[in-house]
């Protein structure tokens, strides 16, 4: 059960291991995609398919036929990751039911866990195997693989990374089951994270570190942006100790400006104004008649 990619990957997995047999895929149902809306299936629904496996595609899981799919489908696991919907109990009881969350549990339950990776500038995170129950991301763990986060890293690595992480764990949870005692999650310790929406890229200057945590989470989509509406398409975080006035431009160079925040300073590379096509920021102010001491916007 799963959407692309982090679903198709482990099911990849699936497929290429010899002791793994793969009897059915849940998956969301196809949509539309781009200005001329063509119907686009499921990754996972078009690798399914290429192995001949049946495919189910129920718009609500809990509705009765689809709750009977499952339960005569006969299995020894049930591996859900990235499917968006909670399992009803009697699917839950119909097989152990596995899950792959992108955090390490209880940390980050929800939509957005290697968003908020990011956005926190944590250092460390990892993929958590879970035993499902009727909670969101509450189950009992299973085991946790870890990772290490770089300072510069950007929410497309992370995800490739993790992804990767998570397909191995997969294999390595199914094959050794047996041999672990779930241990329930420490619900003092649990944080949540939202689905991410547009307006989540609005950005102030305010503290550079913040800004530039913004930027890693949140490019490509939905992208960071002024009030203004310019985007800021390529930034780096110079430092986070100074004191400045926000969007004030301190200093010109050859292939950016570097631009203060109340806390900080980064360092502004490529923009793109609203309407209008992405360019080097040197460009942009050049065309706004902006310099050192003006405010960017």
């Amino acid at each position: 059960m799963g959407t692309p990619d982090y679903a198709s990957s482990i099911l990849k997995e699936l497929l290429d291991a010899d002791d793994m047999e793969v009897v059915a895929i849940f998956t969301q149902p196809d949509k539309p995609v781009g200005r001329k809306k063509i119907m686009t299936p499921p990754i996972v629904k078009s690798l399914a398919l290429e192995h001949e496996i049946d495919v189910y595609q129920p718009t609500r899981l809990r509705d009765k036929e689809s709750v009977d799919a499952v339960l005569g489908i006969e299995c020894d696991f049930i591996v859900v990751a990235a499917y968006g919907q909670i399992l009803p109990l009697e699917i839950l009881n119909h097989a152990p039911c596995i899950n792959l969350h992108a955090s390490i549990l209880p940390q980050y339950r929800g939509a957005s866990p290697i968003q908020q990776t990011l956005l926190n500038g944590d250092k460390q995170t990892g993929v958590t195997a879970m035993l499902m129950d009727e909670g969101l991301d509450t189950g009992d763990i299973l085991k946790i693989s870890t990772i290490d986060v770089d300072a510069d890293e950007m929410v497309e690595s992370l995800f490739e990374r993790l992804t990767n992480t998570a397909s191995k764990l997969t294999l390595e949870v199914l094959r050794n089951f047996n041999s672990y005692t779930p241990i329930k999650q420490d619900e003092s310790l649990a944080t949540h994270c939202k689905k991410i929406t547009k307006q989540d890229g609005e950005v102030d200057f305010t503290d550079a570190s913040s800004l530039y945590n913004k930027y890693r989470a949140f490019t490509p989509w939905p992208g960071i942006y002024l009030p203004s509406g310019l985007k800021l398409k390529s930034i780096k975080l110079i430092e986070s100790d100074s004191t400045n006035n926000a969007l004030k431009i301190l200093d010109v160079q050859k292939d950016g400006i570097v631009v203060g925040c109340k806390k900080g300073t980064i360092k502004v590379l490529r923009v793109q104004p609203a309407s209008k096509k992405e360019m080097d920021v040197l460009s942009y102010i050049n065309g706004k008649r902006l310099n050192i001491a003006d405010t960017l916007s």
